[in-house]
């Protein structure tokens, strides 16, 4: 398996890439990849890292494993490809910033758009198997994603992370709050949304703190 991350970021995580934990999760993969349907497909697995340069991040967002049904997972947290149906997590996502900014509700789930803008589309485990949520929890994905938002941390350049959920909001230990921003709220997700992510306006939040900071605003809309 070849690591070729491209934008500045093969540069910031070069070391990460030999040491112990990252070559023996580098083997599990190999054997994944070659034995098992995983996603997202091994083209895809640094999407995010391509679409938002280490020094382009304004804003992060945190998700967990990729998507598992096919076709789905591409790289970046709760987003999928144009053609593919919106799963309901983002479906609500799409919601608030229509309730939150007036957006028209898009016909594709594909957040490409945002992350061209600076906002870093960051899963904490970036691969799965095939209908198995959770299956490559533990390989080691968790220290990688770990260091990330260490690195990210420690940049002057001010950042909003946003913890949306129990285990995104496990990495605010990570964050250094008196250089950046966190928003939290729960998750998206069905099972949750109506206790506190409806309503919560994060994407209006989030532009204003951008032009607090005199930075450009994220054009959100899909549409």
């Amino acid at each position: 398996m070849t690591i070729n991350i491209g934008s500045d970021w093969g540069h910031m995580l070069a070391s990460e890439f030999e040491k112990p934990y990252y070559l023996k999760l580098r083997e599990f993969l190999k054997e994944q990849y070659e034995n098992e349907t995983i996603y997202p497909p091994m083209n895809d697995l640094w999407s995010a890292f391509r679409e938002t340069a280490f020094e382009e991040v304004r804003v992060v967002i945190i998700g967990q494993d990729p998507y598992h049904g096919p076709g789905q997972a591409h790289g970046m947290s709760f987003s999928v490809k144009e053609a593919v149906k919106i799963p309901p997590s983002l479906r609500n996502m799409l919601k608030e910033l229509q309730a939150d900014l007036g957006c028209d509700m898009p016909e594709h789930g594909s957040l490409t758009k945002w992350a061209k803008q600076g906002v870093l589309l960051l899963n904490t485990v970036l691969t799965v198997r095939a209908g198995a949520a959770h299956s490559h929890k533990g390989q080691g994905w968790e220290t990688f994603t770990d260091e990330v938002i260490r690195k990210l941390s420690a940049r002057d350049n001010p950042i909003i992370f946003v913890l949306w959920g129990r285990p995104a909001q496990m990495k605010r230990q990570l964050i250094d709050p008196s250089r950046h921003a966190i928003l939290e709220s729960v998750h998206p997700s069905p099972l949750s949304a109506h206790r506190g992510f409806l309503g919560s306006k994060p994407y209006s939040k989030i532009n204003k703190q951008l032009i607090e900071w005199g930075n450009e605003p994220i054009d959100f809309c899909l549409k």
